[in-house]
């Protein structure tokens, strides 16, 4: 903080020593010391208040970053929601599946339900013969 080698601390001493003289000299270094001991605690509470307050001011910052993206994803989970609610509009719903079950019986090309469409190529060696 200040730059104060050893012979300055000597000179002053020196200096406080003629102007206070040898008798009131050590309890005015007790008091000096005293007084400077009181100056650094009050810096380093101050130093720590003010640490805590940004610290403090940090988190507060955070916690509305985070309510702010938290807000955002509700809000669009909220659209996603809609989306994924919405009745679905196919021209071929009910409306396809009725007239097939009703009008044409024998056009009817679903499968009962555990069985398999044959795969197979059809025999055309009949049709070969020559």
């Amino acid at each position: 903080m200040f730059d104060i080698g050893f012979w300055e601390i000597c000179l002053i001493a020196v200096i406080a020593l003629l102007v206070i003289g040898p008798e009131k000299l050590p309890s005015a270094a007790r008091t000096a010391g005293l007084w400077v001991g009181r100056m650094r605690s009050f810096i380093t509470t101050m130093k720590q208040d003010v640490d805590r307050e940004l610290k403090l001011q940090e988190m507060q910052d955070a916690i509305k970053q985070s309510e702010q993206h938290v807000h955002q994803i509700v809000d669009d989970m909220g659209t996603g929601m809609e989306k994924l609610n919405r009745p679905i509009t196919d021209p071929f719903d009910n409306e396809y599946s009725d007239k097939n079950s009703s009008d044409n019986k024998e056009t009817d090309t679903t499968l009962p339900d555990n069985s398999v469409p044959d795969k197979t190529p059809p025999d055309n060696s009949a049709k070969t013969s020559s």
